[in-house]
């Protein structure tokens, strides 16, 4: 094999042929196998039909004519399955010449036998003894071809195992030498150069004779040692001088991640100062560390948190106006410093770290955009330089730190216009609804009053029945309140909370509602699933309170655009007589409802036929913007 071959190629050309031979020996072995198989199903076939001819030799002398049918047709199908074989397992004949006459003068045999043992009236008992005998001879001749051909097959089968245990064996020594030739012997000899230069040798160099792999590896092999070589001088101390810059960023990140992932689930502002001021002091390399906090106008620093400082420090420094010491520092004049602290001056601005045995003092700013919202304090008990790498990484603490804080405010901020919103809403619901009740029964009452003191009792009883019915009118203003405000859209689709508002609305007024849904459209926004809800709620409260309906329809459109419609069947009025009653409250609160998702509201209604509310929302790219 020419050298110049790669080892793939030279390995490929090998196991390729290796390869092709076993497949034909593997295929060899099937088909003897298959034909051996397919020999001893017949063998036991013919075996069957020889009790298949003593049984029809038996009824032969009972004189059975149906039986000794369905006998020679169960005959004739062991002859068919013989002759064609079955697809269901090996079974076929040998096809080989003593086989196939065999097997043809069995057919040939049958087929003069059976027209006399099937006919009426058959052979005598000694006759067809006599023919039983003859054609069982004759089965038997068959049965014995086939045995012969087993018996050569077999001694094939044998010397085509015999051949591939040699092949076996040749393809091991054929696979050994050439792994030894094309693999183990190059690799001992880079192994060797791989040993010496491991020992210092620098100089060492292997034969790269060849064009396969091993060959270019071992000029590779040699190109490596030879820089090596070159480099080995100034190597050591580059090596050094990376590891050392690749350790300080490694530990640097390392600080960077633990600060952000613990600003991420920090849960109140004085968990948040604590660990950032503790994991500042491990960064920074200091002996204690401290988190000021700033007010909005800059005038003094309160001390959140600190980390292995004196007790009488912290009692002295917890809250230090601006300017009254270096580490308090004004909005404009604020920036990231390294303040030496001199012992001889302990009555100056830093006596109070001169007394707690500190020498130097690292001040980083803690800011929000342009805002400055705290400090970051870092106190050492000797003489500190800053580098800029150490520089980047407090700064970076300390805009994780300002970053958390502002997400606590802004958290804070936000529960509390969620509360002051729900508290509004809550008052907007009640003033429209139950407050004019109550106005309406201080002034019934005070009818009352003035009727009692005059003496008139018809007065007297109609005003009563109005405040009852006044009362009972504010108690299902208060039922429907609750009902409205437990309601709760799902987050993928409005129309589970529609059937639960017409459901409650059925049972508190014993109306028929109809809810047709047309078209499908991709689900609202939650926040505007809620504003569409309340709208068809306050619909159908004018409804229950003014309509005089029997049934109430709610057509729901989601395409092109979304449009949603009350109608009733009740006694309706004139929209352009009708003056500011509590209806027109009514529609005042449903327009202001939609003009919170830019929609509209139509109100439709003729005396005598109903009303018809009309809800119709903006196209679905400006609902979403």
């Amino acid at each position: 094999m020419s050298r110049s071959w790669s080892l793939s190629a030279k390995l490929g050309a090998i196991g390729g042929a290796l390869l092709l031979v076993a497949f034909a020996s593997i295929g060899l072995t099937l088909w003897v196998t298959w034909q051996l198989e397919g020999g001893a199903a017949a063998v036991n076939e013919a075996g069957r039909m020889r009790m298949q001819i003593w049984r029809m030799a038996h009824t032969l002398t009972r004189e059975d004519p149906q039986q000794m049918v369905g006998l020679a047709a169960k005959f004739d199908q062991s002859l068919d399955m013989l002759r064609t074989g079955d697809p269901a397992r090996p079974l076929l004949v040998p096809h080989d010449g003593e086989s196939q006459r065999a097997f043809a003068a069995v057919q040939r045999d049958w087929s003069e036998l059976r027209p006399g043992w099937t006919a009426l009236p058959g052979p005598g008992l000694e006759l067809s003894a006599r023919q039983a005998d003859a054609f069982v001879a004759s089965i038997d001749t068959f049965v014995s071809a086939i045995e012969q051909q087993l018996s050569r097959l077999t001694g094939i089968l044998y010397g085509v195992q015999f051949l591939m245990v040699a092949l076996t064996l040749a393809s091991a020594v054929t696979l050994l030498y050439s792994a030894y030739l094309f693999i183990f012997n190059p690799l001992s000899r880079l192994q060797a150069g791989l040993a010496r230069v491991e020992g210092g040798d620098l100089a060492v160099r292997v034969d790269a004779a060849g064009d396969d792999e091993f060959g270019a590896l071992a000029a590779g092999f040699n190109r490596m040692a030879q820089r090596l070589q070159a480099l080995y001088e100034s190597l050591e101390a580059k090596v050094q001088e990376k590891t050392q810059g690749l350790e300080a960023q490694r530990a640097r990140l390392s600080v960077l991640y633990e600060s952000a992932a613990f600003v991420a689930r920090a849960t109140g502002l004085d968990d948040l100062a604590k660990g950032i001021a503790q994991q500042a002091r491990l960064a920074g390399g200091a002996d204690a560390s401290a988190v000021r906090w700033s007010d909005e106008s800059n005038q003094r620093y309160l001390m959140l948190a600190s980390d292995c400082l004196p007790q009488a420090l912290i009692d002295e420094e917890l809250c230090i106006p601006t300017g009254d010491c270096f580490c308090g520092q004004a909005q404009g004049q604020a920036m990231t410093r390294v303040i030496p602290i001199r012992a001889e001056d302990p009555a100056s601005a830093l006596g109070h770290c001169a007394r707690a045995g500190f020498e130097t003092v690292i001040s980083v700013p803690v800011r929000l955009q342009e805002r400055l919202v705290g400090e970051l304090t870092l106190f050492y008990r000797g003489p500190r330089q800053l580098s800029s790498d150490d520089r980047a990484l407090l700064e970076t603490i300390a805009s994780h730190l300002a970053g958390a804080i502002e997400g606590l405010r802004a958290a804070a901020l936000q529960r509390e216009a969620a509360v002051a919103e729900e508290r509004a809403f809550i008052a907007r619901e009640l003033h429209d609804s139950i407050a004019q009740s109550l106005a309406f029964l201080k002034i019934q009452l005070g009818l009352l009053r003035s009727e009692l003191k005059a003496g008139e009792l018809a007065k007297v009883e109609r005003t009563l029945r109005e405040l009852d019915a006044g009362v009972h009118e504010s108690l299902g203003d208060v039922r429907e309140l609750l009902v409205h405000f437990r309601t709760r859209t799902n987050a993928e689709d409005i129309i589970p909370a529609l059937k639960t508002t017409l459901t409650k609305f059925e049972h508190q007024t014993g109306l028929t509602t109809h809810l047709e849904i047309e078209g499908i459209g991709l689900p609202l926004p939650a926040d505007v699933q809620v504003q569409v809800l309340h709208v068809v709620q306050e619909a159908l409260s004018n409804v229950r309170k003014h309509a005089r309906a029997r049934e109430v329809w709610v057509e729901v459109q989601q395409s092109p655009h979304w449009r949603v419609e009350v109608r009733d069947d009740g006694c309706g009025f004139a929209t352009a007589d009708a003056g500011p009653d509590e209806t027109h409250v009514g529609l005042r609160i449903m327009q202001e409802r939609a003009q919170r998702i830019d929609a509209s509201v139509e109100v439709a209604s003729v005396p005598g036929s109903g009303t018809s509310v009309v809800l119709s929302l903006p196209p679905r790219m400006e609902l979403a913007a």
